[in-house]
């Protein structure tokens, strides 16, 4: 097999990324620009991709393609139409990155609410050496324990959000953003009501017709002076210009964002020239990255390659 990865940088260096060449002649690119794929793809039978976009014009050009294995849990970058017109497979990988978001998630909660960026230059810089008392109180923080902790898109993310928030203390509580997902052990609540009366608001929702725009000047304006707004599902789920007005008005407490509408970030963002700058936390799209998850990742994108190659179709 002729196995081609457009993109490896998108993954970084996992231990397992070498098992690939077991499935046969593997290339790796580093990324792809869009007048580059053609050609890249042309003798492949297998493509994988993280984000580089297959287009029909670029599928029915590739004639040895019989399988596209995207290197993620989205398939919006490939003409699944197309796919299936030319009987090429298509195969994602989910829930390899559940927990590292999960997780990623309280870091973003727990660094807003402790102030620690703060404490840690009050040490560094001396101050603390010339304090007359042991503790500083100057940005005092509050406990997760007894807030209502209001999470929209309560999917697989969404239930290891939960399960971790209750065991901080806290009141879980949901919004569907399909409508369909009933019988959970958690308060649904319409988004208004979430919103207005949540301490925490945590997304973890897909961008879809549902979705896209959720929040935007009115919605903050909905929610606790003191709340904190936490994205890491979907760039565009946020109107990120109407959240920094809301910030530098105090309309809430803090976000935190892991996701942008357009990524990596445009310069003329207006949340890279907000005021308030202290209630904002922006990471670049790593919530889902830990060595774990992109391991866990490749080794998904093994299998079905296996699969393929052994043609189980019962998993196609």
């Amino acid at each position: 097999m002729n196995i081609v990865f457009l993109d490896v940088k998108t993954v970084g260096d996992v231990p397992n990324l070498n098992d690939l060449k077991s499935f046969g002649e593997v290339t790796f690119y580093q990324t792809t620009r869009p007048e580059e794929t053609k050609e890249r793809i042309s003798d492949a039978d297998i493509v994988i991709t993280n984000k580089v976009v297959l287009g029909r014009g670029l599928i029915e050009s590739a004639n040895n393609l019989k399988l596209i294995c995207v290197a993620a849990t989205g398939m919006n970058n490939i003409d699944l139409e197309a796919a299936e017109d030319a009987g090429i497979k298509v195969k994602n990988v989910a829930g390899y990155a559940s927990q590292s978001v999960a997780q990623s998630t309280f870091a973003l909660i727990l660094y807003l609410m402790h102030d620690i960026r703060y404490y840690d230059e009050y040490v560094k810089s001396g101050e603390y050496s010339k304090s007359d008392i042991f503790t500083n109180l100057d940005r005092p923080f509050r406990q997760i324990y007894g807030k209502r902790f209001g999470i929209i898109g309560l999917g697989n993310i969404g239930q290891q959000v939960a399960g971790i928030a209750e065991v901080f203390g806290a009141e879980v509580v949901y919004y569907s953003t399909s409508g369909r997902n009933t019988g959970q052990p958690y308060r649904q609540l319409h988004i208004d009501e979430l919103l207005e009366t949540s301490d925490i608001v945590s997304i973890h929702a897909p961008l879809n017709e549902n979705t896209e725009g959720l929040i935007g000047y009115e919605q903050l304006k909905k929610m606790k002076r003191n709340a904190i707004l936490i994205n890491t599902g979907r760039g565009g789920i946020v109107n990120e210009s109407d959240l920094a007005q809301a910030l530098d008005e105090n309309l809430i407490g803090a976000a935190a964002l892991d996701v942008f509408e357009h990524e990596p970030i445009k310069p003329e963002n207006p949340l890279l020239k907000i005021v308030n700058k202290e209630k904002l936390v922006m990471a670049p799209h790593i919530t889902w990255s830990s060595i774990e998850a992109r391991t866990k990742l490749i080794e998904g994108v093994g299998k079905h390659i296996e699969s393929f190659l052994r043609g189980d179709i019962s998993n196609y």
